[in-house]
């Protein structure tokens, strides 16, 4: 620091009075502080050059984020036409790691799509990949409300009696219940109000 010091006074005086360089003594200064901090930093922590905490930090690391739907591969053959995805939320279903809950269908330009849902977690190459199939796309029904509750995933859908109802006008309404019991996802289903239908 000395050395730093001496060389500025000397530059100082080469270049003439001290008034026509001001600043150039407190920078050097300022220098040769700096270099000291980081060399009193590095020589703390040689291995990483960087100082450690002397004691741990109250933050915990949070949790990894639930998987983002958008980024997922799910199994539809939309053809031409893009995936559309109607609802999904995150949830700890247990299984100590973060999951998402999707609903999601074929963006065709007309007509009413049918719904999968799929619960996805995270993949290894930081992609979500699907863990389960909770509703098949081939069973021909509109989810218009999904949501958790408690364990339990739950689902409005709406479908057709049969083949001749117009795929404008679903006259079938029920609720789905998802509930994963024995390491299985089980279901339940019950007919919802004909007002919802």
């Amino acid at each position: 620091m000395d050395a730093a010091v001496e060389t500025a006074q000397t530059m100082t005086t080469d270049a003439g009075p001290s008034h026509a360089r001001p600043g150039l003594r407190h920078w050097a200064l300022v220098a040769a502080g700096c270099a000291a901090v980081v060399g009193g930093a590095v020589a703390a922590n040689p291995a990483t050059g960087s100082v450690t905490a002397s004691r741990p930090s109250a933050v915990t690391t949070p949790p990894a984020a639930a998987p983002d739907p958008a980024r997922a591969e799910l199994p539809l053959d939309c053809g031409p036409f893009p995936v559309g995805i109607g609802a999904s939320f995150p949830a700890d279903l247990g299984g100590g790691r973060p999951v998402t809950v999707v609903a999601a269908h074929c963006a065709a330009d007309n007509g009413t799509p049918p719904d999968g849902i799929w619960l996805l977690g995270p993949g290894a190459d930081g992609r979500p990949v699907v863990l389960e199939t909770l509703l098949r796309p081939d069973e021909n029904l509109t989810v218009t409300a999904l949501a958790p509750a408690g364990g339990y995933v739950t689902a409005h859908v709406r479908g057709y009696s049969d083949d001749d109802v117009p795929r404008c006008c679903p006259d079938v309404s029920k609720d789905l219940n998802w509930v994963r019991k024995d390491g299985r996802w089980t279901r339940g289903e019950t007919t919802a109000a004909a007002a919802q239908a």
